[in-house]
């Protein structure tokens, strides 16, 4: 019987020439775009691999009519359109290109940059309608002028190293970034609201998170001078609108360049379109030619090189492991990520090196899948792309040092996992453990932190406080919490010596808000006091 030839189904305008590597290797490539839901599970049918850009839906319910699907290309950066959980759990390999439109966007962000200091959309306007008002867009120079940079990932440091060349001075917040790193890019590391007061210009490249959204808001304009301009290619939902329309119209904003809204498209009544101090494009960041084939290349060498062989490059969902090793670290895995994404949440600046210890039965397994998971928590708000396999670049991308030992001890005192994180002002240390065995549930915990030992379940809303060991502390802040309508789950207590320093991790049921938070740090007795959240 002959062998079957690998089918692949490209579902989007994708670049021709970028399907090229799968072409040569000798697999049936199929191009058809605007399928329904029905047309393409049909045209899906015997294939093992889909392409696609942002405009196809590969949902869960697709997924289960293409049993022979193994894996899924994005060709761009994003994989919102896929459902990564799902296609897990099926064993398809998502893969995308997450680095094809860092040129692309750090010149779109620089033509807008151009554009806003000088007015060209407007000027071009006025004059294609008949006028000639010279003396009504006069502009700014950006030499000498102070460019904010919030997020210094490829893009970010794309944007300043062409800002550069137009004689900026480039200040930026990126807690990720050790001050060193930012000095050899010649760069002024500012804390975010340092930033915010220094730009003449400022423009945003970070993920959208839960953290992240509208960080670009009123609290933050008020920090602003009189005149800054603002840019965004980054995401929609990252500069408050309305916050935004209210700068301008009070005139602390000079002007904003948009290249990407909440909502998209924007409705044609936005009130920010309407401003003649708001330039926007639709969401033309990585819309180059260059871009649009290199993203479909990298996509179409990756799948060749996994249906080959195996090999597995841009991979955004977790590698597949025996049924055995599966199972046993499984909780660990997850524990890990708990582990790094509260990690993240405790450290207040740059991360310079992380520490692993493992002991226990993780240790009769290659943990490096738990540890790709702690840094996957760690740098989760850090870059929208990294993931368990790419954890260990973006690491290494941020100057992290990365370290793992295993522990073989027979105590069970010994936590699973021991975490350090050292940044430039000091070390935090978290560790937890997997209870549970066999049939019952396998639940991670937290053991300790920063050397005060303290049982609690790493997920929702939780207060992380340190106090002074005297009575009445833990009365004033239930009483504070109650006042404010936060209820508490769980209480947890630790110290290190009676009538020293102790440490509470308080579980509650919502989130803390900023006067809550403050309202408990202007406490005598309070050391710190910092929300943790892990939903």
């Amino acid at each position: 019987m002959p062998n079957t030839p690998t089918r692949i189904f490209v579902a989007d305008d994708v670049s021709e020439s970028g399907l090229q590597p799968l072409r040569a290797a000798g697999f049936m490539v199929e191009k058809r775009i605007g399928l329904s839901f029905d047309e393409l599970r049909e045209a899906l049918a015997d294939c093992d691999g889909l392409v696609v850009r942002s405009e196809t839906k590969v949902t869960s319910a697709l997924m289960d009519q293409v049993p022979t699907l193994r894996v899924v290309g994005r060709a761009g950066v994003g994989v919102d359109n896929i459902d990564v959980p799902a296609a897990t759990a099926r064993g398809i390999v998502v893969m995308n290109a997450p680095d094809g439109n860092t040129i692309t966007t750090a010149e779109h962000t620089i033509a807008l940059l151009v554009s806003l200091a000088r007015n060209v959309p407007q000027a071009n306007g006025s004059l294609k309608s008949g006028k000639w008002e010279r003396k009504r867009f006069i502009g700014v120079e950006l030499q000498g002028k102070t460019l904010g940079i919030v997020g210094l990932g490829r893009i970010g440091r794309g944007v300043a190293s062409r800002a550069r060349g137009l004689g900026m001075n480039i200040v930026a917040f990126d807690p990720f970034v050790a001050p060193e790193q930012a000095r050899d890019m010649e760069i002024e590391a500012l804390p975010l609201d340092d930033v915010f007061a220094r730009a003449d210009f400022l423009t945003v490249h970070t993920p959208l998170t839960a953290e992240t959204r509208g960080i670009i808001g009123a609290a933050a304009f008020a920090k602003m001078k009189q005149g800054v301009r603002i840019v965004n290619c980054a995401r929609g939902g990252l500069v408050d609108e309305q916050a935004l329309l209210d700068a301008i119209s009070s005139g602390v904003v000079a002007g904003a360049a948009l290249d990407v809204f909440a909502q998209e498209p924007p409705p044609a009544d936005h009130p920010l379109l309407a401003l003649e101090q708001v330039i926007a494009t639709p969401h033309l960041g990585a819309s180059t030619t260059e871009a649009q084939e290199g993203v479909a290349f990298t996509v179409a060498e990756q799948m060749r090189d996994y249906l080959l062989s195996g090999a597995l490059r841009g991979a955004v969902n977790v590698p597949a492991l025996g049924a055995k090793e599966l199972n046993a670290l499984q909780p660990y895995i997850n524990l890990a990520e708990s582990l790094g994404r509260f990690q993240a949440q405790l450290v207040d600046s740059g991360v310079r090196e992380v520490r692993l210890e493992f002991a226990g039965e993780i240790v009769d397994f290659d943990a490096a899948p738990v540890t790709r998971s702690f840094l996957a928590g760690l740098l989760r708000d850090v870059s929208a792309r990294v993931n368990l396999v790419n954890a260990f670049l973006i690491a290494e991308e941020r100057g992290i040092a990365v370290t793992t030992a295993y522990l073989r001890s027979g105590s069970d005192a010994v936590p699973a996992i021991q975490s350090r994180v050292v940044t430039n002002s000091g070390e935090q240390t978290l560790a937890g453990t997997v209870f549970g065995y066999g049939a019952r549930a396998r639940e991670g915990r937290i053991t300790e932190i920063n050397g005060f030992h303290i049982e609690a379940t790493p997920h929702g809303h939780m207060l992380v406080m340190r106090n002074r060991d005297v009575p009445g502390v833990i009365g004033r802040v239930g009483s504070i919490l109650g006042e404010r309508s936060v209820n508490i789950s769980h209480f947890h207590l630790g110290r290190r010596e009676r009538g020293g320093e102790a440490m509470a991790v308080i579980e509650v049921d919502a989130r803390i808000d900023k006067d809550t938070l403050a309202e408990l740090r202007s406490l005598d007795e309070v050391i710190s006091a910092r929300e943790i959240e892990l939903v």
